[in-house]
């Protein structure tokens, strides 16, 4: 039987091999890129069923694009496997006393080469100002425009924006702003190898946002030199990074090879990337690679446990790192705007009750809950704080060991017994304010996000189960699997329902953000309860002291951290999990390997990888984990 299946896992396979995975490579006749051809070459071959949409890595910020721009494309800063920032195109940085100027020094051997691997130009310091007067153009919609005013704030970035805005539309506008000329954004070229940033206030945590694809360089001769041709293809594309996109067929392959050219190439260790568009790679992939044809493969959720009873299987699949880019946390909408017959009247009153929002946050069990996601370990995605643990450390202390956080951190907020006393508690005082049993709880979901139907209906089953549907009733509602996020939690359309978050810097500011008056999660300082509003101003007024701290990292931590801790001791949103969007695949990279971060583009990148012959085992991959997390 096991001869048998292995056949047809090969014949299943044969379709791709011969339509692509072994199809004819591109022609080589220069030399440049041909070690990256031979036989003895490491060949690293994916599948894939998202194609690239925009090759404009100024422009664009999808996740399938940046998987090609963060491989070929360099930026300031590295990161090692740790998380740490390391000199990439930068060799060294310092800033000013006050954190308002940044001055970046770059190396002497970064070049541009094109598509065959042919040398262009120098990369040098005006190719990061020709980028930043591109992204801050508002004709060019660039995607992460916003990183120029996200906590950094860049000198005159958004009023050139403003500007360039204005300009598309001036009948938008009853007052034109004032001109602002592309030279006074805060980006300039003392010499070919000396790069500033001009600040408009302190940030400490600047050199985090640079990896971020609105910080990354164009060379200003070739960009004038293809204007609106630039990267509508690989041919109309310069690389100064770890790889060369050395051919593109939409719909059927994309090669990357090693850049001859590389400052860093002995870090390089795979000479080529082949991928395979395959629309139905999530479901075949498995099968892809047992057969040898593919060296990466998604195992979709429904299949996990059969593709595990299968020894020779089992023998490959094993986990993703978490991803900590993303916190998750249940939240309550203190300003509904939901149809009458979820009685929002009744829920406003509910929902400013503290032991109503407690009880709630006690009645729901997480492992089991997450069990939906990650059937094997539910505990690693647990996150009992906002800002996830890993995301924000200064002097080797992670901050969510700062101040109550340490305490929060470390508990269980799944807690039934709890839960019942909450519930009896805020029982008297709701009925005191008038409120009406059972609280009519309308909890919404994106049908395109893979467990989410199931996992509400969890929720439901525990808050009812626990708490009595004589206290609440809880209605799962289906959103719209197109602009959920408009026309659901933006548009106030929720009482319950579970939002993420994801870090854009590596500070705890990055965390604050969705609680502010100008992000639309939970409205609460909309709220037109008094005890609400005293809340918000008090929450309001820590983040604007802990912003206000640059100059010291341990009591800028520390004032973050009483902000956080008075958003979950007061229950204002629920802290649940990170992100496990990897889940579980095989393949033949060492997922321990290569650069890590909790933001940006660099966990794509291939730097830093080699290519192992086997996928580790789920047994190879805990104990490889373990050791990681000592780092």
């Amino acid at each position: 039987m096991r001869d048998l299946k292995r056949l047809m896992i090969i014949i299943l396979a044969m379709p791709l091999l011969l339509s692509g995975c072994e199809g004819k490579l591109p022609d080589i006749d220069n030399d440049l890129l041909s070690e990256s051809y031979t036989e003895n070459a490491k060949v690293y071959r994916t599948i894939y069923s998202a194609e690239v949409f925009n090759l404009n890595y100024l422009r664009t910020s999808a996740a399938v694009d940046t998987a090609v721009c963060s491989n070929v494309i360099d930026t300031l800063v590295d990161y090692d496997n740790k998380g740490n920032i390391i000199p990439g195109l930068a060799e060294s940085w310092e800033a000013n006393e006050d954190m308002t100027e940044w001055t970046f020094h770059l190396r002497d051997d970064i070049t541009w080469v094109d598509y065959e691997g042919k040398y262009y130009a120098d990369v040098t310091a005006d190719d990061w100002v020709c980028g930043a007067e591109y992204v801050n153009d508002a004709s060019n919609d660039a995607d992460c425009q916003y990183m120029y005013s996200t906590g950094s704030v860049v000198k005159n970035a958004e009023a050139y924006y403003e500007y360039t805005t204005y300009l598309l539309n001036p009948s938008d506008y009853d007052t034109p702003p004032e001109k602002v000329d592309p030279s006074e954004i805060g980006v300039q070229a003392k010499d070919d190898r000396t790069l500033v940033y001009l600040l408009e206030k302190p940030c400490p945590f600047f050199p985090s946002v640079l990896c971020y694809t609105s910080y990354l360089p164009v060379c200003r001769k070739f960009l004038q030199k293809t204007g609106s041709m630039f990267a509508r293809d690989y041919k109309n594309m310069l690389y100064n990074g770890a790889y060369i996109l050395h051919f593109f067929e939409p719909l059927e392959k994309r090669i990357l090879v090693k850049n001859p050219f590389y400052w860093d190439k002995d870090q390089v260790y795979i000479d080529r990337v082949e991928s395979y568009y395959d629309q139905d790679a999530n479901m075949v992939g498995a099968e892809r690679f047992m057969a040898g044809s593919t060296d990466k493969a998604t195992i979709p959720l429904e299949k996990l446990d059969e593709y595990m009873k299968d020894p020779e299987m089992k023998e490959n699949i094993h986990n993703s790192l978490p991803e900590k880019q993303y916190s998750y946390f249940y939240a309550f909408n203190y300003m509904p705007s939901f149809d009458e017959k979820y009685e929002p009247d009744n829920w406003k009153k509910a929902v400013v009750n503290m032991n109503f929002r407690k009880a709630i946050g006690a009645a729901i069990d997480r492992h089991r809950v997450l069990s939906v996601f990650e059937p094997n370990n539910p505990e690693m995605l647990y996150n009992n704080t906002i800002t996830p643990a890993g995301t924000s450390v200064t002097d080797g202390k992670d901050y969510t060991e700062f101040g109550r956080l340490k305490e929060l951190s470390e508990r269980d907020s799944y807690d039934p017994e709890t839960a019942v006393e909450y519930r009896d508690k805020a029982k008297e005082e709701l009925a005191a304010a008038g409120v009406t049993f059972p609280i009519k709880i309308l909890m919404p979901y994106n049908p395109s996000t893979s467990g989410w139907e199931e996992e509400v209906k969890l929720v439901k089953e525990e808050l009812e189960g626990t708490l009595g549907k004589d206290f609440v009733e809880v209605y799962i509602e289906e959103g719209s699997p197109t602009g959920f996020l408009k026309s659901v939690r933006r548009s106030g359309k929720y009482a319950l329902m579970k939002c993420n978050w994801g870090a854009d810097y590596a500070d705890p500011q990055t965390w604050s953000e969705p609680f502010t008056k100008d992000c639309q999660y939970t409205f609460w300082h909309e709220s037109e309860d008094e005890e609400m509003q005293k809340l918000f101003k008090e929450w309001d007024g820590l983040v604007t002291k802990a912003s206000s701290i640059t100059n010291d990292d341990n009591a800028r931590y520390l004032a973050f951290s009483e902000a956080e801790a008075l958003i979950i001791d007061n229950a204002v949103v629920i802290p649940f999990s990170i992100l496990n969007e990897g889940g579980y695949k095989m393949d033949k990279l060492d997922p321990f390997e290569g650069e890590y971060a909790t933001y940006g583009m660099a966990p794509q990148r291939y730097k830093g990888h080699h290519l192992m012959d086997h996928s580790m085992s789920l047994e190879e991959f805990n104990e490889g984990y373990e050791k990681w997390l000592e780092r």
